[in-house]
């Protein structure tokens, strides 16, 4: 198992290791990512942004979706202290919303969770603002939160609290410029979620202001999916995705193990998992930094090696 990571390393993020890289994974320029973000008035995107560090390097980075405001503050943000030195290279954050209609039902309750407590906006940007000191970080969010905070505000605020990036799931075809608008202001990028059965002449509106990754479902299902996942057809259309667009490839959905991250990992440029992580959370938060520090193990495990647990 590799060495856990300290707090605020000044040689963050790691160097890339000088190996060859995967016939699959192809390096990537972020010059050319940056030229695929819509132009619009006013300053342009930061160029220094961490995810776009963090992703063009190799290995493949290590995602860890956490909901926010399911515990007290300071206790999520030992959580995270965990996390980040079991080895997590990304933080997802989630924003708890009452209709999370990609998430299955462990994410849906801890939402609930959440929810009860109160203050969700000010928890999760709390949230946001300790996970990104530690690591490049990530609002996971619907539309709903984002419609009822308003796209200017609620970009504003996750800036300010240090987020690098928002991916709206569901994000409406009529919203989208105003949203991007809103984002681009704030300095943030925006992953798009590609859904597998997108068409090749719908990819191009697909990816359209897209910045930071394009998210792949490893599966079709709803979060927390424990079933065998269709490697090929991820593979496939990851190549599409690269087509398509010059920005890394993020994957998750369904990578409920680390031999599955394992196998994936080849195919894409950072694996995010949720459901193990928030699985441990709601239960008995020790064993979740071991969770992580097992699927960061696989992602350094070469392939054939790698046994599906």
């Amino acid at each position: 198992m590799r060495p856990p990571p300290a707090r605020h390393r000044p040689d963050w993020p790691r160097p890339a290791p000088n190996r060859a890289p995967s016939p699959h994974r192809p390096p990537h320029q972020p010059a050319v990512a940056a030229d695929r973000t819509p132009h619009f008035k006013g300053h342009p995107l930061a160029t220094t942004n961490p995810l776009d560090t963090r992703l063009s390097q190799s290995p493949c980075a290590l995602g860890v979706f956490i909901p926010a405001g399911v515990h007290e503050p300071d206790i999520q943000r030992r959580q995270l202290d965990h996390l980040a030195q079991a080895g997590a290279d990304l933080f997802e954050i989630g924003l708890p919303t009452a209709t999370p209609a990609l998430d299955g039902r462990l994410i849906q309750s801890a939402y609930q969770r959440a929810l009860v407590k109160g203050n969700v906006l000010d928890r999760t940007v709390r949230a946001v603002a300790h996970a990104a000191s530690l690591r490049p970080t990530v609002v996971m969010t619907y539309w709903e939160p984002v419609r009822r905070h308003g796209p200017e505000q609620l970009a504003r605020l996750l800036a300010d609290a240090g987020a690098a990036g928002a991916m709206v799931v569901d994000l409406p075809r009529g919203e989208a410029l105003r949203w991007h608008r809103a984002a681009h202001d704030a300095g943030l990028r925006t992953p798009h979620l590609i859904p597998r059965a997108t068409a090749d002449a719908d990819l191009p509106a697909a990816v359209e202001g897209a910045s930071g990754w394009l998210y792949a479902p490893a599966s079709s299902g709803l979060t927390g999916f424990q079933g065998p996942l269709d490697l090929a057809a991820l593979e496939a259309f990851t190549e599409r995705l690269r087509a398509a667009s010059a920005l890394p490839v993020v994957s998750g959905v369904g990578i409920s193990s680390p031999g599955l991250a394992a196998r994936v990992a080849p195919l894409v440029d950072a694996v995010v998992i949720g459901t193990p992580i928030v699985r441990a959370l709601l239960s008995d938060p020790a064993p979740a930094a071991a969770v992580t520090a097992a699927f960061a193990q696989a992602l350094q495990t070469p392939i054939d090696t790698a046994h599906d647990a």
